[in-house]
């Protein structure tokens, strides 16, 4: 009986010195700078096809590092450049249209500033006989009025020229309105060749877009990088149909990794965005990587039900983001780190 009471007085001693121990080795923990867990992720892109087809060639493989406008993948857009090639034969039409328009146009306004001269000669002449009809009227009036003074051949003579003046007057007059009216119908051909010169910029103008529309349709042809990175995944094989919008291939930037952990409410004073951050990779122990905390949550996440004791508000914890700029070439996708706040010890 004594042996066991013994066991369990050494049993309980050893209990006792082990919950002191972790007691202390939480209050050190408390006192240091927050730390925590969390994974990888780069920074990456997802790029998508605008244009259905199916993939005839794949460019680079997983993992390969690739400049900014490399292709990716190439597709099977025979329809599109079809397509280009016919709006851009009716570009082409469409331009000859325009230039005959345009032609027309100034043949037109010539016509009409012709026709509209000859309205003002024409108009000349006329006023030019009426004013000498009413000096030829003038000189028969006086011739008769002298009676037996003037000679008769010069009274008729004098009559015959007023008459003849008075006739080229009508006729000048009547030939003015012809002219007129021929003025009006050039300016009316003026107008319609005007008017069909915009007809053929305005079919012009949406050709134009037609064709840069087909023409990014074909460019689209090719997935290019928006940026330099690494490939992370090609989700295509050739031979594969693509839909439009699909998400064709996966780029990421080694050089640019995040890492989100949690902090507890109590060591929620310590952290501020812009602290400096270290992060230990578990595949790099001996290979630190120094970052910064870009953001800090406003929201707690876990959080207990019912919060009524400081031991339930210490179970609060807020996600914190930290930036590792540089990481090339250990930080990869998915792997686990320990952050801890503040510069490398």
């Amino acid at each position: 009986m004594k042996r066991v009471v013994g066991i369990l007085a050494v049993l309980a001693v050893g209990l006792a010195a082990l919950i002191g121990w972790q007691i202390k080795r939480q209050d050190r923990l408390g006192q240091g700078a927050p730390s925590g867990s969390g994974v990888v992720e780069l920074a990456g892109v997802d790029l998508s096809a605008l244009t259905a087809a199916r993939v005839l060639a794949v460019k680079v493989h997983e993992g390969q590092a690739v400049a900014k406008d490399t292709v990716l993948l190439t597709l099977d857009c025979q329809r599109n450049r079809a397509h280009l090639a016919e709006v851009q034969a009716q570009w082409l039409r469409a331009q000859a249209q325009l230039r005959e328009a345009q032609a027309r146009a100034q043949a037109a306004a010539a016509q009409s500033a012709a026709a509209v001269a000859t309205v003002r000669q024409a108009g000349a002449q006329a006023r030019a006989l009426v004013a000498r009809q009413a000096l030829a009227e003038r000189d028969a009036a006086r011739y008769t009025a002298m009676g037996e003074h003037a000679a008769l051949s010069i009274r008729d003579r004098a009559t015959a020229t007023a008459s003849e003046l008075q006739a080229e007057q009508r006729a000048a007059q009547a030939l003015t309105h012809v002219h007129e009216d021929q003025a009006l119908a050039a300016q009316a051909q003026q107008v319609a060749a005007d008017e069909g010169v915009a007809a053929a910029q305005q079919a012009l103008q949406a050709l134009v877009a037609q064709r840069s529309r087909a023409q990014l349709d074909v460019d689209e042809c090719q997935v290019r990088t928006p940026q330099a990175g690494r490939v992370e995944r090609v989700y295509f094989d050739p031979g594969e149909w693509v839909p439009v919008g699909a998400t064709v291939a996966r780029l990421v930037d080694p050089r640019l990794a995040r890492i989100t952990f949690y902090v507890s409410n109590a060591d929620m004073g310590q952290v501020q965005v812009g602290l400096p951050a270290t992060v230990l990779a578990d595949a790099y122990p001996e290979q630190p990587y120094q970052g910064y905390v870009r953001r800090v949550g406003l929201e707690a996440e876990f959080t207990p039900r019912n919060i009524q004791t400081r031991s339930d508000r210490d179970r609060l914890v807020y996600p914190v983001e930290v930036e590792v700029k540089d990481g090339e070439p250990g930080l990869r996708d998915g792997l686990p780190a320990q952050v801890t706040l503040g510069p490398a010890q």
